[in-house]
């Protein structure tokens, strides 16, 4: 299979560095990678999409950011790929995410939003077939990844000594204000209950150096609780080590024979 890759960052360059290393595994190559600005030490970067799409990608993993899957997801759907998306938070957008499952649709595809590291989808998944009653999602992080947030504005984040709460409410609302910190808790909720019903509590801690996210549900096939805690990348304080290893094994699963826990 044939895939091209929007965003070398944190995660595009850890799954590049795979893709060369042959890390992919059989069945999959990396055929083009869609940056912001000119990549000229990187042969497969381009900044022009209809040099990207002209690769024929049969999928395209997003690891860019909101503004880079509002930008390209359409056409690349409408191209003829199968869309993987990292960036859930801009799935809250309504008009835009029906947008987005229409091109899906009339194409033929597939537009796949990505795990990317976060625990217990399927088990929210499963559980919504019955009817959840509650869920909560919490996203606790050391103070500087939530540099460059509305939280600067709450908290004096460089002088705090414990934990603080910068957002409690409805994801919808928790992911427009913090939309590079919680496709986290979008994945969650376009999971399970949706983005209105499903809450999220942003904490920054100080006392953790890990990304720690806890997922709580009750519904009618009971209750769960799951707590995962990643390391941040040394690149990127917002984004764990975890994502790109998941993201490539979400590639792995495109040509897979086998696949478990699906």
């Amino acid at each position: 299979m044939r895939v091209g890759m929007i965003g070398l960052g944190a995660i595009g360059g850890a799954v590049l560095a795979r893709a060369r290393a042959g890390g992919l595994g059989p069945g999959l190559e990396l055929v083009a990678v869609l940056t912001r600005r000119p990549r000229p030490e990187e042969p497969l970067a381009t900044t022009d999409r209809a040099a990207f799409l002209a690769a024929r990608p049969e999928a395209v993993l997003e690891v860019a950011g909101h503004e880079a899957l509002r930008a390209h997801g359409p056409a690349c759907l409408e191209a003829g790929a199968d869309l993987l998306v990292t960036s859930a938070g801009a799935l809250v957008d309504d008009p835009f995410r029906e947008r987005l499952e229409a091109a899906a649709r009339s194409a033929g595809r597939r537009l796949r939003v990505l795990a990317a590291g976060i625990g217990a989808l399927d088990i929210l998944a499963a559980a919504a077939v019955g009817g959840l009653e509650r869920v909560r999602v919490t996203v606790r992080k050391d103070p500087s990844a939530w540099w460059g947030t509305p939280g600067e504005r709450l908290v004096h984040l460089a002088a705090l000594s414990e934990p603080a709460t910068l957002y409690a409410g409805p994801v919808r609302e928790g992911a427009r204000l913090y939309p590079q910190n919680v496709n986290i808790a979008a994945a969650a909720a376009l999971a399970g209950a949706g983005l209105d019903r499903t809450e999220l509590v942003i904490v920054a801690d100080p006392t953790i150096d890990r990304h720690v996210v806890e997922i709580e549900a009750e519904g009618a096939f009971g209750s769960f609780a799951f707590r995962e805690a990643i390391r941040p990348t040394a690149a990127n304080p917002k984004t764990g080590e975890l994502v790109a290893m998941a993201v490539v094994e979400s590639l792995r699963r495109l040509v897979s024979p086998v696949l478990v826990g699906v």
